[in-house]
Order: C-alpha cells, then sequence, then structure tokens
C-alpha cells in the first residue's frame, strides 16, 4: 500500500490523492475542464475550500478513531469482569448446592434445636460444640445465599452494561465509517478538480499561494505580533526534536506516525514522545489545552488555524513552524502565516522555559515544498 500520493500533470509532479487513502485502484469519471473564464484566484480560492472542507473530515474522523479505541478499551474491561463475575457466580452456586446437600442429611428443618440437644444430652459439652457447629453451618449458609445473591445481581449488571458498552462501539464504528467516506469523497473532490488544470493553472495557483503567504508573513512579522525570541522548556524541545525528524515523510490522512502523518498526528506524537500526552486532534487540542497570546510564543507551542480549528502545527520560533500541511505535501518548515491564524495552546504551561537552546539541525530542504500541499517536485529533505 502506498503512503505516497503522486500524480504527473505536465511537467509538475501533482499529489493524487487516491494513493495517500491507500485504497485500491478504481475508475474516476473524468472531471470537467474548468468553467470558461474562471479566474486562477477564484480556482485557488475553491480549491483551499476543498481542502479546508478535507481537513474538517479528517478531524472529526480523528476524533470518532479516539472514542472507538476508548470504547474498545472498555468493552474489553467489561467483558473481563463479567467473566470473573460468571466465574463466582458459579462457585457460588456450587456451595449453594453443597450446603443444601448438607442440611437434607442432617435432617433440614426437623432437626433438635440446639436448647432441646443440650437438655436431652448426657453429655453437655457435646451439645454445646454441636450447637455451635450448627450456628456455624447456618451462618455459613446465610453468608453463602446472600453472595450468591450479588454474585447473581453484579453479573446480570455487568452483561446489561456489556451489552450496552458494545453497541455503542459498534454504532461509533458505523459512524467512523460514514466519516471515512465523507473524507474520501473530499479528497476526490480535489483530485478532480486538480485533474482538470493544466499545468500553466498549476503553476499560477502555487504562484499565488505563495503570494498570499508571503503578504501574510510580511504582515504578521511587521505588526510586532510575535513578541521577542524564547526558549523552550526541556519538553518543548523534545518536541521540536521528533517533528523535525519527521521532516520529509508523507501527509495521509488519519495517520500519526511512525512512517505518515496527518496534521494533529504529528502534533500529539511529537508531544507524546516528549513525555507529555495531549488530544489527538487539533478541536481537541484547541478546546483543553492553555491558550498562549502570540506576543508570548515560545517554541514547542501549538499554533491553530481556522475558525474551526481543524489545523495545527509546532512553533519553531522566529516566525516559523514545523508541519503536515495537507494531503500531497511533507511534513516540512512553513511561515507561520501560511495558513489564517486563530490561536495558540501550551501543552507545557507552568513548565519553565530553558536557560540556552540550541534546536536541532534541520535536514537540507526542510523549508522547500509547496505549503499548499500540491504541485510539489518532490519531498523536502529527502
Amino acid at each position: 500500500m502506498s503512503g505516497r500520493f503522486v500524480r504527473s500533470v505536465c511537467t509538475a509532479a501533482v499529489m493524487a490523492v487516491g494513493a495517500a487513502l491507500a485504497l485500491p485502484a478504481q475508475p474516476v469519471a473524468a472531471a470537467p475542464a474548468a468553467p470558461p473564464g474562471q479566474t486562477v484566484s477564484a480556482l485557488l480560492n475553491r480549491l483551499q475550500t476543498l481542502y479546508r472542507k478535507a481537513e474538517e473530515a479528517t478531524e472529526t474522523y480523528n476524533a470518532t478513531e479516539e472514542k472507538l479505541k476508548k470504547q474498545r478499551t472498555e468493552v474489553d474491561r467489561l467483558g473481563e469482569d463479567l467473566a470473573t463475575a460468571r466465574i463466582a457466580l458459579n462457585a457460588g452456586r456450587n456451595d449453594a448446592g453443597r450446603l443444601a446437600r448438607e442440611q437434607y442429611r442432617t435432617g433440614g428443618g426437623g432437626a433438635l434445636s440446639p436448647y432441646m440437644r443440650f437438655l436431652l444430652s448426657g453429655d453437655p459439652q457435646q451439645a454445646l460444640d454441636q450447637g455451635h457447629e450448627i450456628n456455624r453451618a447456618a451462618g455459613r449458609r446465610a453468608s453463602t445465599v446472600d453472595r450468591l445473591s450479588a454474585g447473581a445481581s453484579r453479573t446480570a449488571k455487568l452483561a446489561s452494561q456489556a451489552r450496552d458498552a458494545l453497541n455503542v462501539q459498534q454504532a461509533l464504528a458505523a459512524t467512523q465509517k460514514r466519516q471515512r467516506d465523507d473524507v474520501r469523497k473530499r479528497l476526490d473532490e480535489v483530485e478532480r478538480l486538480l485533474s482538470s488544470l493544466t499545468g500553466e493553472q498549476l503553476a499560477e495557483l502555487r504562484r499565488l499561494e505563495q503570494k498570499g503567504i508571503g503578504a501574510a508573513q510580511a504582515k504578521l512579522l511587521a505588526s510586532g505580533t510575535l513578541g521577542g525570541s524564547r526558549t523552550p522548556s526541556a519538553a518543548g524541545g523534545r518536541a521540536l526534536e521528533y517533528a523535525f525528524q519527521q521532516v520529509g515523510k508523507p501527509y495521509i490522512w488519519g495517520a500519526a506516525g511512525p512512517d505518515a502523518f496527518d496534521c494533529s498526528g504529528l502534533t500529539s506524537q511529537a508531544w507524546a514522545h516528549a513525555g507529555d500526552e495531549i488530544p489527538r486532534t487539533s478541536q481537541e487540542q484547541w478546546k483543553s489545552l492553555p491558550r498562549v497570546p502570540l506576543s508570548q510564543l515560545r517554541p514547542g507551542d501549538l499554533i491553530i488555524y481556522f475558525e474551526g480549528a481543524t489545523h495545527v502545527a509546532l512553533y519553531i520560533g522566529n516566525g516559523q513552524v514545523v508541519q503536515a500541511p495537507r494531503p500531497g505535501g511533507y511534513v516540512k518548515v512553513s511561515p507561520i502565516a501560511a495558513n489564517p491564524l486563530l490561536g495558540a495552546v501550551r501543552p507545557d504551561a507552568g513548565q519553565a522555559s530553558l536557560a540556552s537552546y540550541v534546536p536541532p539541525a534541520l535536514p537540507e530542504g526542510a523549508g522547500s515544498g509547496s505549503d499548499a500541499g500540491y504541485g510539489s517536485a518532490g519531498a523536502p529533505g529527502r
């Protein structure tokens, strides 16, 4: 199964989404030509919208995958508890049966009371001993009945919980399948649009998008919003080191390493390798991690993009991020303004910054290639 997403369009190597999805080759209906008179700017807006919808669908899929993993764990736990409860219940039934047989052999309810045995016995001490044994036996019977009743109740409750948990798991799996199909549909739309363009249109799209990124980056840096230079925490340094090691690996939706990543797969794995578990998706990272102003950014912080928090990157410093950009792209270094900024969060809030920091060396060409994720001639640094 291929992790690459490559398709040749004229002289530019354009990434085809189908291979990235690792799907068997299927015939794709011929895409209609771009509408007559449609400007490259309009094509760029359309393409960016399609990519954004694809990434939204991907992050939704990732969130369901995380819920499904937790639900599978819960189903397994309940299954183990239920098996243990059934073993205990069977043991209780065996004990109850044995006591019933013992009671039958000793005369059952017709036996003399301990008081009458004492009065009629020629050996009062023996009668007292027998009375104690009878009382202990009665206590064991009562304890066994109580244990059997509690065991039956616990087993029935666990069986009900296990059925409910399995139903939730099956519903999540069905939801995930629909979301997977939605991702594929969105990426098929991207592929059809790219396939309909000429080499000249693709080159103009790349030029126009990079021009827009350059302008946004220059405006952000000139505003002074990013503040001064800072050092990461020790954990932030480890997260960046891991992310740098992934430069050149392809973006594949739903992937979280080791051979490919999507945007939040890269950030969550980088921080996991730093020793801090953070949520899997960009939306949950934005929702649950402490916010930090752009003026206070330090390396290792997570930069969140778009109003729906559907894209994320790791801040390197000096207005740069390392990210898995989008289908067809590779993990690379990009300007922080490569996408519309929403804000930033800090996984290691509360940890002190290092007194000094020398960032790891980046692979050659780590910043080359398209931040747009299409029309790149090859993987940076590879």
